[in-house]
């Protein structure tokens, strides 16, 4: 597994976003990027996560961030899961795990006493030169949004 630290340079990776398009996170260099990774569409924490983000999406696009929220499930999943819920972030399907690996984030979890391989939910912001400038692990979906938005702030802040 990958273990990324602040000030590693965050790995490249190309997925397709849910609107048929491609996202490639060294296209965007220069700006600030702000991925987040979350276990499945359509499901009660994601769901209030990927609504939480696409109601500070213009906040986000306002101080020049790009933000993807990034998932293993397929494009139509995605299609589904933005119209059902009017979200608005560009929503990344990686079902090979391609990113998710590559960030460090697809972990043997518990839940229940049953042992799986699963997606860890993470947050991470890139800086303008590629680099990782903050990691955060959401451990409470409420309010996580509003969390990466003030940490954006911060990494903004310290220039």
């Amino acid at each position: 597994m990958t273990q990324l630290s602040i000030g590693d340079t965050a790995p490249d990776f190309t997925l397709q976003l849910d609107d048929g398009s491609t996202f490639t996170l060294s296209e965007h260099r220069g700006r600030h990027i702000v991925l987040f990774f979350y276990p499945e569409d359509l499901t009660g924490g994601c769901t209030d996560e990927n609504i939480e983000f696409s109601g500070l999406y213009q906040e986000f696009l306002r101080r020049g961030a790009v933000l993807v929220g990034i998932s293993p499930d397929a494009i139509e999943s995605h299609r589904k899961f933005r119209s059902k819920h009017h979200l608005s972030v560009p929503l990344a399907a990686d079902p090979d795990h391609l990113a998710i690996r590559a960030f460090g984030l697809w972990q043997m979890k518990k839940l229940y006493g049953r042992e799986f391989m699963g997606l860890v939910r993470t947050s991470f912001i890139i800086d303008a030169d590629g680099r990782i400038a903050r990691s955060i692990r959401a451990t409470r979906i409420k309010g996580h949004a509003a969390k990466m938005l003030a940490a954006l702030d911060e990494v903004i802040a310290a220039g």
